[in-house]
């Protein structure tokens, strides 16, 4: 018989000022069936609730807990020694005064501790991003040659300081069996599917680092099936999201409003990637086989990180979710449609 391969799910980054019970308030009337909540809606005590307060709110809103988001406090550990200013909205205003060593071993030990919090939970998946490791001049994609002169070399000088600078998380994700799974776009520690797998090959094809599928961020000439499929042994996580390109506006401008952009995140149906394929693609590369044995699930989910410059968010996300529970939830086939033909 054949069975439900994905389930409904949503992001709760774009909901932070949502509390946990709140939010998962709100992904239950919106019909999901997960939900992934951010490391700050996870946050209370000391630094953060109890796996056993956290089960009894996933319980109490009949929500599977599908993965946390803590792409923040990554970028933070990554991107600190640079001194930007980038990370400053995602720490106290006490540690911002810090230096950027002091800055990035605060965040090194809040992730430290999330790591732990995942294991209690029983969560391997952790959706993220690697920080500018190689620099801004690196991560701006400026096309003229020069990253290296006679007395400096940012790609050489970039492996060795993300070598050196994760070590010791990808040491302890792996104790705990954690996949940290980069979302690969511009801006990060691998902008780029390429980029992803030099990541993997200068740490020994460490095994904790996965990769966080979104095809949204595919709109630089490398599409999503290309990015996809060249990283597909290492996707362990998956956002869905929805973007429309602007013919004849530049891809980067430095216009701070999302609605004069070049390229705009929108609702899922209205966008320009066809999702039915994108959801098929992660079936191909084997996404949801490797979800469900990692995190022992009859089903991987498919999680909503619906965003619009135009429409309201609570109503683009539930939107989305609705949009994946009617449209992206059927029964996976059980072999070739072939099979029936001449019996």
């Amino acid at each position: 018989m054949a069975q439900q391969i994905f389930h409904s799910s949503i992001e709760g980054a774009q909901h932070g000022a949502k509390s946990l019970t709140e939010f998962l308030a709100y992904a239950k009337r919106s019909g999901a069936a997960g939900a992934q909540p951010s490391n700050y809606m996870l946050q209370g005590g000391k630094l953060f609730k109890s796996a056993k307060e956290i089960r009894e709110a996933f319980a109490g809103a009949e929500l599977t807990l599908d993965g946390i988001s803590c792409h923040c406090p990554f970028w933070v550990q990554t991107t600190a020694w640079t001194g930007s200013p980038t990370i400053r909205p995602f720490i106290p205003p006490e540690v911002a005064k810090k230096s950027p060593a002091e800055i990035e071993k605060w965040a090194e030990n809040y992730l430290l501790k999330l790591f732990d919090l995942a294991a209690e939970l029983g969560v391997k998946v952790l959706p993220m991003f690697w920080g500018t490791a190689f620099g801004w001049e690196v991560a701006s994609g400026y096309p003229w040659g020069f990253w290296a002169g006679g007395d400096y070399d940012f790609i050489k000088e970039g492996k060795e300081r993300f070598v050196k600078k994760t070590a010791r998380l990808r040491k302890e994700a792996n104790a705990r069996g954690l996949y940290l799974c980069h979302e690969i776009h511009p801006g990060t520690g691998a902008m780029c599917a390429d980029d992803f797998n030099l990541l993997v090959e200068i740490c020994g094809g460490d095994k904790c680092l996965a990769v966080n599928a979104d095809p949204s961020h595919c709109w630089e000439g490398e599409s999503w099936e290309t990015r996809f499929l060249k990283v597909g042994p290492r996707v362990y996580a998956a956002h869905i999201k929805n973007f429309v390109v602007r013919p004849g506006l530049a891809l980067r401008m430095m216009e701070p409003a999302w609605g004069k952009r070049g390229m705009q995140f929108v609702d899922l149906p209205s966008g320009d990637i066809n999702m039915q394929r994108y959801a098929e693609l992660l079936i191909h590369i084997g996404y949801p086989t490797r979800y469900c044995k990692v995190m022992r699930r009859s089903t991987a989910p498919l999680v909503v990180e619906a965003e619009s410059a135009h429409k309201d968010l609570d109503w683009t996300s539930a939107n989305g979710i609705a949009y994946v529970r009617d449209h992206l939830t059927w029964p996976g086939a059980t072999g070739s449609f072939e099979d029936g033909m001449g019996a």
